[in-house]
């Protein structure tokens, strides 16, 4: 099992999660998501941007996700 992040909205997730499902992946199966929106932390001062895990249970998966979309 394969966990990747990316740092994008929840527009941008819904149109890869299309194309993954284009592509043959069963979600559930192959492939699970989580999208996260912005928290701010007051006491700490800091924030957690939106984003996105992706949980790959097939090594060529989560292979094939990584090289066509870690530029994101």
């Amino acid at each position: 099992m394969k966990v990747i992040t990316l740092y994008i909205n929840a527009i941008e997730t819904m149109e890869i999660v299309r194309e993954l499902r284009q592509r043959g992946m069963v979600q559930g199966k192959d492939f699970d998501f989580s999208y996260n929106k912005s928290t701010e932390y007051i006491m700490a001062k800091a924030s957690m941007p939106n984003h996105t895990n992706f949980t790959f249970y097939t090594d060529k998966y989560a292979t094939f996700f990584a090289l066509k979309y870690s530029t994101r």
